[in-house]
């Protein structure tokens, strides 16, 4: 079995270290390293992998923070230079806690904890179909020079305006409006909650209250749902038991 894993920590001299010990460990595939939890963030969410070799100290957004926000499957051995937290570990997904300097042998150790629980986890999804992954509960934006957390079952549309998008978010006044594409924005949402309905929308179908020929409505707001995304749209609402167009 091979565990694909990602290294996140704002040092380059550990990230090399960690790299080393990843490249001569035959059961893990190393997928990309970062500096940054924020930078790392997006391509978790669309790239999922199994392990994060995760810093905790960083700026930003430190790694206690940022393991709340993974998906339930991926698991997080920290590294750090601070005994401190290994307390607070266990309260996430975390199977260790390396102590900086991190040897190869305690590192190995701890990769072969992650590999039994995956074996573990492996067989359970064979006896249990029904098991399934959790989504990312929310996202951070960027806007008004700041990060910005937002709830996924709050968003309710997105709205692309050239280089900026406009995120409508449930029981919030105002948009929040981010230096960001509408194609970038597409790969931060998970596809099977959010769909595109025109070039200039994505949509949140579970906020869905009333569609109104060809228009979705949400308020006093109408969204267009042009032909080139109608059909995928529709499909994607029959599945999902919300809405069945007939003639």
């Amino acid at each position: 079995m091979i565990l694909t894993c990602i290294i996140i920590d704002d040092e380059p001299l550990a990230v090399r270290l960690l790299e080393s010990y990843v490249n001569k460990t035959p059961f893990l595939e190393l997928k990309s390293t970062y500096n940054s939890a924020i930078d790392a963030l997006s391509n978790i969410n669309n790239n999922p992998v199994d392990l994060l070799f995760l810093d905790i100290q960083m700026p930003e957004l430190n790694g206690m923070e940022f393991s709340r926000m993974l998906p339930e499957h991926v698991r997080v051995i920290f590294t750090t230079a601070f005994e401190q937290y290994a307390l607070d570990s266990y309260k996430v997904n975390a199977l260790d806690y390396l102590l900086k300097p991190i040897s190869y042998p305690d590192f190995l150790k701890s990769s072969q904890k992650a590999l039994q629980w995956y074996e573990i986890l492996k067989k359970t999804n064979i006896t249990d179909p029904s098991v399934k992954t959790a989504e990312p509960e929310s996202i951070f934006i960027k806007a008004d020079r700041k990060r910005i957390r937002i709830d996924m079952d709050r968003i309710l549309y997105v709205e692309g305006l050239k280089d900026y998008v406009k995120i409508y978010v449930e029981g919030e006044l105002h948009p929040i409006l981010s230096l960001m594409t509408m194609k970038t924005m597409e790969e931060l949402l998970p596809e099977n909650r959010f769909v595109r309905v025109h070039r200039s929308f994505i949509v949140q179908p579970e906020k869905i209250r009333v569609i109104e020929r060809n228009r979705i409505v949400f308020g006093k707001e109408y969204i267009p749902i042009s032909d080139s995304y109608k059909d995928k749209f529709t499909e994607f609402l029959s599945r999902r038991s919300l809405f069945t167009e007939k003639g």
